[in-house]
């Protein structure tokens, strides 16, 4: 397989979707990774299996539709294996193996039917010390944007995923591309002050469009250089709200088309209407109580150049 990603929006060909296959039991707060499962274990809203296989289900069904080459990675017993993004992530012809959090490092053998079909000499990865996971990383050609947090609290913090050694460790990989650092506000249990990863704050649509939700910066001056660099006109905020329901972690097919969650009515009637997009809506719900959404459940290892 010939890897090739080197933005958000180009026409899928190859993508990996997650895997709900066995999930195991609803987590105890203390094994929560994240500050929405955290908020839904405790109001007893936790999803079940069944109901997120028919949200999984529903989404290959529309990258089917599209003529994308679909991989699942194999089921493991009792693993939450739904957010693919996670695990991989593919810039231009190469693949980086996160480092994810410990409690999942399972999760990486049952893709080895993916990276078996990779050249070896295509493979990263990372130092001990480099922390990434593929949510922070969002590509816009020769740009990389990186969301990341440098607090002092960064090893207190589940919730804190990317970290400045791991940011190095990109710029050295990819020297002819421009790296941006964003830092991200953080918290381990409240879903409302926390952005988990870059992609649901900020995500690139169609060839010029964004979607950002402003105060998942930390710093505003990351804020104002995004708004500045891809025209106001061009900028679609998310409200708090919007946010927590992660508005922002749709998921481009190409730079017409994008699936989105089918209760997203702001969202999607402007990109509809005012973008001019292909909108494929499907119920994805019962998978934001997990913290994460469309994007999140991806892994894209081919698009168009």
């Amino acid at each position: 397989m010939h890897l090739n990603v080197k933005n958000e929006t180009s026409t899928l060909k190859t993508v990996v979707l997650g895997q709900a296959g066995s999930i195991g039991n609803v987590p105890t707060l203390d094994k929560t990774f994240d500050a929405k499962s955290y908020e839904t274990i405790l109001k007893g809203v936790y999803p079940k299996e069944e109901a997120i296989s028919k949200e999984m289900s529903a989404f290959e069904n529309v990258l089917l539709k599209y003529n994308v080459q679909v991989f699942r990675p194999w089921t493991l017993e009792n693993c939450n294996q739904v957010f693919a993004r996670d695990v991989g992530f593919v810039i231009d012809d190469k693949i980086i193996n996160s480092n994810i959090i410990p409690d999942r490092e399972d999760e990486k053998e049952a893709y080895e039917v993916i990276y078996d079909q990779i050249s070896y000499n295509k493979i990263y990865n990372l130092p001990e010390k480099a922390h990434v996971e593929g949510g922070d990383v969002v590509l816009l050609n020769d740009t990389v944007f990186v969301g990341l947090y440098t607090g002092a609290d960064y090893s207190q913090l589940k919730t804190a995923r990317t970290n400045l050694y791991a940011f190095h460790f990109l710029e050295e990989l990819f020297p002819d591309k421009t790296l941006v650092p964003l830092e991200l506000r953080k918290h381990d249990s409240d879903p409302r002050q926390c952005v988990l990863h870059l992609d649901c704050t900020f995500m690139p649509v169609s060839d010029d469009k964004v979607i950002l939700y402003k105060d998942g910066f930390l710093n505003l001056s990351d804020y104002e250089m995004l708004v500045e660099r891809f025209g106001k006109e061009n900028v679609f905020e998310i409200t708090q709200e919007e946010m927590y329901f992660m508005n922002a972690n749709i998921f481009s097919i190409s730079p017409t088309v994008v699936v989105s969650e089918n209760r997203f009515t702001r969202l999607n009637n402007h990109m509809e209407n005012e973008w001019g997009l292909t909108v494929e809506r499907i119920p994805y719900f019962e998978i934001s109580k997990m913290g994460g959404l469309l994007r999140c459940s991806t892994l894209p290892l081919v698009r168009e150049s």
